[in-house]
């Protein structure tokens, strides 16, 4: 194993010696694992009760495995907190984790597993990924002893990360990363940075995330822009909001944005609106899973390209505001008028008529649409409307969005409020908006939470335009953009270590000024 590290940040980059040849594509599988959890306690249960739990809920994964790899699957993604669960203090997850190593150590676990002390998880999964010539990744608690002299030490002596481990087809561990941004996570640890990890394979080189990282510049977008890889392996618990954020709508829009494959394994718990899955590639999802319904599980797999950015069949590079910034603006409605997506305050116009041509605008961004229906429904009403600023209750991430989506009723106040069925089919759109940002996600979501394979693209210019006849019933159709230099100095898990010093010299600043007004 080679390593190297990322000037932009202390980077875990872990390389596997490429094999001998390269393949052009290969078989991917994914997990929607329905976790069996712990019993609710405010007391740690004790160790052998915690690898009771998880060996249980690691007996469904193996079935999984074993049929991936059966079908030729060279790769397997399972679900964050596949494990054991995620309601947890740093108290009662304490059991349940295990030292994990840097994966420089060159070790294999199913046939050292007392190398590194008790790690009879971490032995069981390499044995999994060794035994069906597969590559897992699983996702677990990592737990790392701290200096208790050191300020930043926890009180128990220890740093807790949630961690995602790589096994290859030997099952050594090749891959080891500490999920960044939590989310809503009090029993695990901010890695001091963002870390950057990718491992090489005959079959492309690959990147690795973990849920709400998926929101920021880093460790994704580097990922791809950076260190070029192929194919991202997404573990999460992602819980689905309408209508901008469900797991399919989402993750297969950010595959499209940032031409990459991603792989994505959601857990699924009904109750919490975890579920959505996926194969994803930058021309389209290849296979997707959303199940409301049932408490079962998932088994994914399909065929993607290894290499999708040097691939003829995917789109070229976009400029996302090129054609809206040339345009003259479409006239805007006199009854603009203010709605609400989560906590985002957006401006929306409504669709009057069977066809038209519409702007709507939020201070610097400006949505234009032009669109014709099937037919228009009495009892449905659509609006386009645009976001351009902080995003919801932790003001972190800075969002620009243009979309068209059906209001709930048809009262215009229900507009931006979930909703999950739809009739109207649109003969023709077009959606296009003026982003000062580059980092722009297509989205198009049907009736029912299903997604449109093959029924829109985007054009060179930033337009997101529908082909190949009339759509489905249209929930949503949106262009969700990230502009990451301007979120907020706070990082989404908590206060980030650039953060606290800039707050901490801002403090200096003000009591120098004021000891020098006291001495005037």
């Amino acid at each position: 194993m080679v390593s190297s590290s990322f000037p932009i940040s202390v980077a875990v980059f872990a390389l596997i010696t490429l094999q001998v040849g390269t393949q052009d594509s290969f078989i991917a599988a994914v997990y929607e694992h329905a976790v069996i959890l712990p019993n609710k306690t405010e007391t740690p249960v004790s160790q052998e009760d915690a690898l009771n739990l998880m060996n249980e809920n690691i007996d469904i994964l193996e079935t999984a495995i074993k049929q991936a790899a059966e079908q030729g699957a060279r790769i397997i993604v399972t679900p964050e907190d596949a494990l054991y669960g995620w309601k947890f203090t740093r108290e009662t997850v304490f059991p349940y984790l295990e030292d994990i190593p840097d994966p420089q150590v060159n070790w294999i676990p199913c046939q050292d597993p007392h190398r590194f002390g008790h790690t009879p998880v971490q032995a069981r999964l390499s044995c999994l990924a060794k035994d069906n010539s597969i590559y897992v990744l699983a996702n677990l608690g990592d737990k790392k002893p701290c200096n208790s002299r050191d300020s930043t030490c926890p009180p128990n002596g220890y740093f807790q990360y949630n961690t995602n481990v790589v096994y290859n087809t030997e099952g050594k561990l090749v891959a080891r990363y500490h999920k960044y941004h939590l989310y809503s996570e009090p029993q695990f640890n901010v890695p001091e940075k963002p870390e950057l990890v990718t491992f090489n394979t005959a079959f492309g080189r690959f990147g690795i995330f973990t849920c709400f990282d998926i929101f920021f510049y880093d460790p994704g977008v580097t990922l791809v822009k950076d260190f070029h890889v192929d194919t991202i392996l997404f573990p999460t618990a992602w819980m689905n909001v309408l209508p901008l954020l469900t797991a399919i709508e989402f993750h297969s829009a950010w595959a499209m944005g940032m031409g990459v494959n991603l792989l994505v394994a959601n857990t699924h718990h009904v109750s919490l609106n975890m579920t959505g899955s996926g194969i994803y590639a930058p021309n389209g999802p290849k296979v997707y899973h959303y199940d409301m319904k049932t408490e079962l599980g998932k088994l994914l797999l399909s065929e993607v390209d290894s290499h999708p950015l040097s691939s003829l069949a995917y789109p070229t590079a976009v400029n996302w505001n090129a054609y809206a910034t040339t345009i003259k603006p479409f006239p805007v409605q006199k009854n603009t008028f203010r709605g609400f997506i989560s906590r985002d305050g957006f401006n929306f116009t409504e669709l009057f008529e069977n066809a038209g041509n519409l702007t709507v605008c939020q201070k610097e961004l400006c949505c234009h649409l032009s669109y014709r229906m099937l037919q228009k429904e009495e009892n449905e009403v659509y609006v386009l409307g645009a976001f351009t600023g902080l995003h919801g209750r932790r003001r972190r991430e800075y969002w620009q969005v243009c979309t068209m989506l059906k209001c709930k009723t048809t009262n215009l106040t229900t507009c931006g409020r979930p909703v999950e069925t739809a009739s109207t089919r649109f003969e023709m759109f077009s959606l296009s908006g003026t982003f000062g940002t580059e980092y722009v996600f297509p989205e198009v979501l049907l009736t029912e939470i299903h997604l449109s394979p093959g029924k829109f693209e985007v054009l060179k210019d930033g337009r997101l335009v529908n082909k190949n006849g009339s759509s489905g019933p249209i929930l949503t159709v949106s262009l969700f953009g990230r502009w990451y230099t301007k979120d907020s100095l706070y990082s989404s898990c908590g206060t980030s270590n650039s953060a606290i010093t800039y707050l901490l010299i801002f403090i200096l600043l003000m009591i120098i000024a004021l000891q020098n007004i006291v001495m005037l």
